[in-house]
C-alpha cells in the first residue's frame, strides 16, 4: 500500500475533527513534496487546495491546522512555479509561508516556525536572492533539535554556499555534519548529500586543478542518482543526472554527456517539469559548444532561455543567457551576442548572484574585447566590474580567466594603432563615436535631445546613430515622455496651417 492509499484510508474515520484532517492531509503532502511527487501533494491536500499561489479554504480550522495548511500550500506553490515556470508563483508562495511562520511564532511553535523558515528561505533561492536565503536558514538551524530537519536545513544552506561561490564553506560544513547522513536519515536526503558534495568537489576540482576531486566527485554523483531512484525521487535523480553531464562535458567525455542528458530529458519530459528541463538543454548546448556544433547548440539554449524567461529563477536565466551569447558569438552573431552577455551580467547581479554576474561579465571580454562592439570605456568597465563581483566569491577559475582578459583590456585602453593585426578605419572611428555618444548621454543624464545638443547633432541623427550603430548603449537613454498635446497645430477647419 502506498502513501496515497494509507492517506485514503485514515482520512475515511468518521470520527476525525476537521482539524485533524486537515493535519493528516498537510502530512501527507509534506511527504509527497519530499519525494518530488507535486501532483499527488495536490491531490493529498484536496479541497484545502486551491491553486498554485492561492490562499487555501481555511473555514472551521483552528490556528495551528490553518498555520500548517497555509505551510504546504505555500512551499507546494514553490516547488510548482518553478517546475512549471510560473510567473510570480515565488512571491505567493512567500506571502503564504510568512504568513504560517507568524501564526506559529505566536503559537509558540518554535521548530514549525524554522521549518517555514527553511521553505521560505526556497523561494528566495529559486529567485537568486542569497543572502535573504541564507539568513533565513541560519535561523532556521537555531531552533531545530530534530535531526532529519536539521540535515534538511543544512543542505540548503550549502546549496546556497555552493551556487554563492563558497565551495571550502559548503564542504567544510558537509564533511562536518557527515554523521548526520547515515540509512536512517532515508534515500532523499542521502542523494541530496552526496549531490550537495559532488558539487562542491566539481567546482574545487576544476577551479585548482585536482584530479582526485573530480574523480571523486563522478563517484558521489553516481551514489546521488542510486539513492534518489531508491527514494523514488525522479526530478533530483535527474538533475543529478544533468550534473554529472556538466562534468562529464568539463572532462571532454561527451558522448557520456550526451547519455546522461538524455535520460534527464526523457524523464523530466514525461513529468512535464519545464524549469528542470531547460537547465538540461542548457547543459547540452554547452556540451555542443565544446563539440564545436553551434547550430545545434543555438537551437538548444533558444527553448531553455525562452522557457526561463517565463519564470522566475533568474539565476538559471542569466546562465542560459551567458551559454547563448557564447553561442551567438561562435556563429558571428557579434551584436545579439554581446547584448544576451550584457543582459546576463546585469540579470543577474540584481538578483544577487555576483559571482554569476562576474562570469557573465567576463565572458563578455572573452568573446567580444577585441571587436568594435565594445568600446574601450565598457570593456575597462566589464573587467573592473568582473573583479569587484568576483572578490567575495571562492573562484580560482574566475581569476585566471580575469588574468587572461587584462592584456585585452590593456591593449584596447592604451588605444589602437594603425600595425594592430586588428585595426580597421572604421572600428577606429566606430569605437571613438561610441565613446563620444556614450560621454554624451552620461552628461545630459540620459535625454537624447541634451545629448544630441553637447555633440552639435539634430536629434533625430543622434536618434538614428543610437539605434542602428550603438544599440548597446540605448539603456543609457531616459525613457522618452509621452506629449500632453501635439506640436503640430491644427486650424479650426481641421487642416494644417499652410506656411
Amino acid at each position: 500500500m502506498n502513501l496515497a492509499d494509507d492517506l485514503l484510508k485514515e482520512l475515511g474515520v468518521a470520527s476525525l475533527s476537521s482539524d485533524d484532517r486537515a493535519l493528516l492531509r498537510c502530512r501527507g503532502a509534506e511527504e509527497l513534496i519530499g519525494k518530488g511527487q507535486y501532483e499527488a501533494a495536490r491531490e493529498a491536500l484536496g479541497e484545502l487546495w486551491q491553486g498554485t499561489g492561492r490562499r487555501p479554504d481555511l473555514r472551521g480550522l483552528g490556528e495551528r491546522a490553518a498555520a500548517e495548511v497555509l505551510l504546504q500550500a505555500g512551499a507546494l506553490s514553490g516547488w510548482l512555479g518553478s517546475s512549471k515556470q510560473s510567473p510570480g508563483a515565488q512571491a505567493a508562495a512567500k506571502d503564504l509561508i510568512s504568513e504560517s511562520a507568524s501564526v506559529f511564532e505566536a503559537l509558540g511553535e518554535r521548530a514549525r516556525v524554522a521549518a517555514a523558515r527553511s521553505d521560505l528561505a526556497l523561494c528566495y533561492w529559486r529567485e537568486g536572492a542569497y543572502d535573504e536565503a541564507r539568513v533565513l536558514l541560519t535561523h532556521a538551524l537555531e531552533d531545530l533539535t530534530d535531526t532529519t530537519q536539521r540535515a534538511k536545513v543544512l543542505l540548503r544552506l550549502t546549496s546556497v554556499e555552493i551556487v554563492a561561490g563558497q565551495y571550502n564553506a559548503a564542504l567544510d560544513t558537509l564533511k562536518g555534519n557527515a554523521h548526520l547522513f547515515d540509512e536512517r536519515i532515508g534515500h532523499v536526503l542521502l542523494g541530496s548529500f552526496h549531490n550537495n558534495l559532488a558539487f562542491a568537489l566539481k567546482q574545487l576540482g576544476t577551479t585548482e586543478g585536482r584530479a582526485d576531486y573530480l574523480d571523486r566527485a563522478i563517484i558521489e554523483y553516481t551514489a546521488a542518482i542510486y539513492h534518489q531512484e531508491q527514494a523514488g525521487h525522479e526530478r533530483y535523480a535527474a538533475t543529478n543526472q544533468n550534473n554529472l553531464a556538466n562534468l562529464l562535458r568539463r572532462l571532454g567525455r561527451y558522448r557520456q554527456a550526451h547519455e546522461h542528458l538524455d535520460r534527464a530529458s526523457a524523464v523530466l519530459t514525461r513529468l512535464k517539469d519545464a524549469g528542470l528541463l531547460a537547465q538540461v538543454e542548457d547543459t547540452r548546448a554547452r556540451v555542443l559548444i565544446d563539440e564545436k556544433r553551434y547550430v545545434e547548440a543555438e537551437r538548444a539554449i533558444a527553448g531553455a532561455v525562452q522557457t526561463l524567461e517565463a519564470g522566475g529563477a533568474v539565476v538559471y536565466l542569466a546562465e542560459a543567457l551567458t551559454t547563448q551569447g557564447v553561442a551567438w558569438s561562435r556563429l558571428g552573431k557579434h551584436d545579439d551576442s554581446a547584448r544576451a552577455l550584457r543582459r546576463a551580467a546585469r540579470v543577474a547581479e540584481e538578483a544577487g548572484a555576483l559571482s554569476d554576474a562576474g562570469l557573465a561579465a567576463l565572458t563578455l571580454i572573452e568573446e567580444h574585447g577585441t571587436r568594435p562592439a565594445l568600446s574601450a570605456e565598457e570593456l575597462y568597465e566589464c573587467y573592473r566590474r568582473a573583479d569587484e563581483l568576483l572578490k567575495g566569491a571562492q573562484h580560482v577559475e574566475g581569476v585566471a580567466r580575469l588574468r587572461a582578459c587584462a592584456p585585452v583590456v590593456m591593449r584596447r585602453m592604451a588605444g589602437a594603432r594603425i600595425g594592430d593585426k586588428n585595426f580597421t578605419l572604421f572600428g577606429a572611428v566606430h569605437e571613438l563615436e561610441a565613446r563620444l555618444i556614450s560621454r554624451a548621454l552620461d552628461e545630459s543624464g540620459g535625454s537624447v535631445t541634451r545629448a544630441a545638443k553637447i555633440l552639435g547633432l539634430r536629434h533625430q541623427t543622434f536618434l538614428s546613430m543610437l539605434n542602428t550603430r550603438h544599440q548597446h548603449l540605448l539603456e543609457k537613454r531616459t525613457p522618452a515622455e509621452k506629449r500632453r498635446r501635439s506640436i503640430i497645430k491644427v486650424s479650426k477647419d481641421g487642416r494644417r496651417p499652410q506656411r
